[in-house]
């Protein structure tokens, strides 16, 4: 156990502050108790200067606010300044056992911080401290949610004395900051949005425009895999998508829809992993695995599972931004990985789930929030990796005997209490992207073709499929009749209906790109 940080630093645990200052908080309390776990992704400093500048990684704080070189000190410091990290007050609270934090408690039984201090430690380590009641003092919210999200309609603890508006349970609690890029997202309402622009539209553009949303989902969801599935695997896929939020989650419901992604199971293992897993490749030579990430321990699947569905339903019924939930649910899912094959497109139909349940969404109308991951897979991939990566480097493990990787020590904690705000980012970032973009282009096109088939009838009378064919070909070739259109295909067309058709596609699609 080492000694509070006094010194001005440049570097925390690798980490590269943006001018010299004295770690505090969180990361005071990492450095005093020496805790091992994923560095939180922005933590607190005193900087020299009266004006520093705060960064993505780095809340520096001037002189004023440093605190008292104590527990009680630096533990009141992160809860004020940075909020709540269950993953260190989880490792602190172990490593500390309850006679500190009793005694932390009664040297100020009635203020705010030290109630919540109290009730956190029980709550994580379901441990009740013999602390007398204190008294007629005005509840206090678990979360400050100016600070990071919380329940609307939380649970009072009248022992305590707080209200318990954490988003989920003991056994998955991702947090969520408040940053400004969520905020702006927040206040675009793009849920109003999305409803605006469907009741500006005809009913049956409606229907049409989310069946092909629906199915381009399906397809961009097995595509994010590097998958080609065939058709009827994609249909059936996107009935599933459909589907979502119509019925309450559930581990039989999360069964089902292993069985719907993998289709042909006779070489793959249905039902939760009963061994050890990981994502990544094995060495060509030995066979050793080379893992980008290991998922949690086959132990621990049912109650990181039943915390997701716990999670699923609080954050539903009393009161939480959706989006931001569907973010710690799909994200939270993929971290933990709990089947052999499926975990991705499991992962994204939870996103529609939540979504969906929270009647975010207009009716029968689905986001193709995959189709938009598709076309960001970059920024998509450093999210995964975000938490993956340091997750990798507090993880003990050694090869098995089949080439599979068995973890050596207790990780539960690193899958249900992660930071997931970079992800509920970049969720807001795809699901504005369909509603701004997707939605109405879709409706655009479907608005165009109708004008195109309606003056193809006017030139010539062609089978509704004739037309489909002939707008693909046009589409191709900008607008122009390729050498094999004229010479197959439409070779009963005069030069004469060509030509007006050519001018039809000009007039109905402008110079739009269409290609998907």
């Amino acid at each position: 156990m080492g000694e509070w940080p006094s010194q001005t630093v440049r570097d925390f645990r690798g980490r590269r502050l943006p001018e010299l200052a004295i770690p505090s908080g969180y990361a005071a309390l990492i450095s005093r108790y020496d805790l091992s776990l994923p560095l939180p992704p922005r933590l607190a400093a005193i900087a020299e200067r009266h004006h520093p500048v705060s960064t993505d990684d780095w809340t520096l704080l001037t002189p004023r606010h440093q605190a008292e070189p104590t527990l009680a000190g630096q533990l009141v410091f992160a809860l004020k300044w940075e909020g709540i990290d269950l993953g260190v007050l989880a490792q602190l609270f172990a490593v500390l056992g309850a006679d500190p934090v009793r005694d932390l408690i009664l040297a100020t039984p009635t203020g705010a911080f030290a109630r919540r201090i109290w009730y956190l430690y029980e709550w994580l380590t379901s441990t009740e401290l013999d602390i007398p009641d204190p008294g007629k003092v005005k509840a206090v919210s678990i979360v400050d949610t100016d600070l990071q999200f919380g329940l609307d309609h939380g649970v009072a603890s009248a022992r305590h004395k707080v209200v318990d508006n954490l988003p989920g349970s003991p056994a998955f609690c991702p947090m969520v900051r408040r940053t400004p890029r969520l905020e702006e997202a927040g206040t675009k309402h793009l849920d109003q949005i999305a409803r605006q622009e469907v009741g500006r539209i005809r009913a049956d553009l409606v229907s049409r425009a989310a069946a092909f949303l629906l199915l381009n989902d399906s397809k961009s969801s097995f595509a994010i895999e590097g998958e080609r599935p065939s058709g009827t695997r994609a249909i059936r896929w996107g009935q599933a998508i459909a589907q979502a939020g119509s019925h309450p989650l559930s581990l039989a419901e999360l069964d089902r829809l292993q069985r719907i992604v993998i289709g042909d199971a006779r070489f793959v293992r249905l039902g939760l992993r009963t061994q050890g897993g990981f994502v990544g490749v094995h060495d060509r030579d030995n066979g050793d695995p080379l893992p980008d990430h290991i998922s949690a321990r086959h132990e621990d699947l049912g109650i990181l599972l039943d915390g997701i569905v716990a999670y699923a339903d609080r954050t539903r019924s009393q009161g939480y931004d959706p989006v931001v939930a569907a973010a710690a649910i799909a994200f939270g899912f993929v971290y933990i990985h709990p089947y052999e094959d499926g975990n991705g497109r499991i992962h994204r139909w939870l996103i529609h789930h939540a979504l969906a349940s929270a009647n975010y969404n207009p009716p029968g109308l689905v986001f193709p929030v995959s189709a938009a991951i598709l076309r960001r897979l970059d920024a998509y991939r450093l999210v995964l990796e975000s938490y993956s990566r340091p997750l990798l480097q507090e993880i003990e493990w050694q090869r098995t005997a089949d080439g599979n990787v068995e973890v050596l020590n207790q990780t539960i904690n690193f899958y249900r209490y992660f930071d997931a705000t970079a992800h509920a980012e970049f969720l807001y970032d795809c699901v504005e992207q369909t509603i701004v973009e997707d939605l109405p282009r879709e409706v655009r096109f479907l608005e165009a073709f109708d004008r195109f088939s309606d003056g193809i009838q006017q030139i010539v009378d062609m089978p509704d499929a004739q037309v489909e064919l002939l707008q693909k070909f046009l589409q191709q070739n900008t607008g122009q009749f390729s050498q094999r259109a004229r010479s197959r295909e439409f070779a009963a067309l005069t030069d004469d209906e060509a030509a007006q058709i050519e001018q039809l596609y000009t007039d109905a699609f402008g110079d739009e790109d269409w290609q998907p």
